[in-house]
């Protein structure tokens, strides 16, 4: 605490008797760090008063709070039902985030904010300018999660190309466990494993013309192949019946139960998913498989982004408190908190290491530097409502055996190019 007593002079001009909102998704990351946070904001301004609510739907509980002009100080914009921030940004509804970034770090004076965040965090936050809206506080990998104990109880090995995992979910099958789960009711979690299955056989190239919205984007080759592979899961019944009404706490307890074996999730699901798993389960993530010899990547890229995206509206009462309390989540203390607390790593440069990690984020951590240069990021944020609504949803039509592949591919390319002659829409390129 000496450090951050000797920092309550902050470098935003704080007022600190003025009152201090703040709104976080109730997720699975939960908001324990941030309420250690918060302690240490009060401690170095005793006389501000801090509401904290957490809420599982921040669009239902914030678009209404935007409308009027009331947004809180530090807003954590995530989850299923997060506003959109890249149309937040276009409205000019937020605050450039750029200062935070350039004052000094909680932890050593001599460097800035910015300096001590890994690669690609401001980047993430920018929306077509050098503004950057969002400063995203976990970094998140996906994969395929597993339990290694059930796989080496039946000494089943984890498949590293397609015909192999056709191969290992019909010997599952034939125990009485499904090959896969996932999120039926929220199937964008089959993005994060889907993507990086198409990048691995077409190259990124293919990713970058389908978030570019370029014409037939979708209907790539590698594209095809992979909504194809996706499609035969469900088509030879290796998908755990039921699994398109699961939402994702149902699906992550049917996955912890040994009803199935991979589940498509991100970091955060060790610690979601706790209550439910059993002694020993040994909860491991892996790339997706690829598709065979011929993949233009290797087996290890995987989707790994930065993510949690934390916003100062620019209405808040008190937006020099939100940017101070947000600068005291980067200290190093907080963000091993973070990690300790959710099971998931930071955007805080190395601040795990030396850290006892679960099994989990271990596993997650010991992936993402196996991926190296070949994790890929796809920027769903820069169309929310047409990923979030419309692609997510129709792949999940197309597992639920409502859309053949063909079909999905054909709706898909429809509504991107729809966004793409929209003027309404801002649009934003990777060059």
């Amino acid at each position: 605490m000496d450090t951050l007593e000797t920092q309550s002079g902050s470098p935003f001009g704080v007022d600190g008797s003025a009152d201090l909102d703040v709104v976080v998704f109730d997720g699975g990351l939960g908001d324990r760090y941030v309420l250690e946070a918060e302690d240490r904001y009060r401690a170095a301004f005793p006389g501000a008063e801090i509401t904290h609510t957490a809420v599982p739907d921040i669009r239902a509980a914030l678009q209404p709070r935007f409308d009027v002009g009331t947004p809180p100080d530090l807003l954590d914009n995530t989850g299923p039902e997060s506003l959109p921030t890249a149309a937040l940004a276009a409205a000019g509804a937020l605050t450039d985030l750029r200062p935070l970034l350039a004052v000094p770090s909680v932890d050593d004076p001599a460097r800035t904010v910015g300096e001590t965040l890994i690669d690609g965090v401001a980047q993430k936050g920018r929306f077509g300018g050098e503004e950057v809206w969002a400063l995203n506080y976990a970094y998140s990998v996906f994969g395929l999660w597993y339990s290694e104990r059930l796989l080496e109880e039946h000494g089943w090995s984890y498949p590293r190309t397609w015909d192999e995992m056709l191969a290992l979910c019909a010997a599952a099958a034939r125990q009485g466990i499904a090959g896969w789960t996932y999120p039926g009711r929220y199937p964008f979690y089959l993005q994060w494993t889907l993507y990086p299955f198409i990048a691995k056989i077409g190259g990124p190239a293919v990713m970058k013309a389908i978030e570019n919205l370029e014409p037939n984007a979708w209907h790539h080759p590698a594209v095809r192949q992979a909504f194809e592979a996706y499609h035969e899961l469900a088509a030879k019944g290796y998908v755990l019946p039921g699994t398109p009404e699961l939402d994702h706490t149902r699906s992550q307890t049917a996955w912890t139960e040994g009803k199935a074996l991979f589940i498509p999730n991100g970091t955060w699901v060790e610690k979601e998913a706790a209550a439910t798993t059993p002694p020993g389960f040994r909860m491991a993530v892996a790339a997706p498989p690829g598709l065979d010899s011929s993949d233009a990547m290797p087996f290890e890229t995987i989707w790994a982004q930065v993510g949690e995206a934390y916003v100062v509206p620019r209405d808040a009462a008190n937006p020099q408190g939100g940017l101070e309390l947000l600068r005291l989540m980067l200290a190093r203390d907080s963000a091993r908190n973070f990690s300790r607390t959710s099971s998931s790593l930071t955007t805080v440069r190395g601040a795990a290491e030396g850290m006892d990690l679960p099994p989990g984020l271990a596993s997650a951590s010991a992936l993402a530097a196996a991926a190296g240069a070949h994790a890929i990021a796809p920027r769903t944020d820069w169309y929310q409502t047409l990923n979030r609504e419309v692609i997510a949803g129709l792949i999940g039509e197309m597992m639920a055996g409502r859309l053949s592949p063909s079909e999905t591919l054909t709706r898909i390319q429809q509504a991107a190019d729809r966004t793409a002659m929209d003027p309404s829409v801002p649009k934003y390129r990777h060059p």
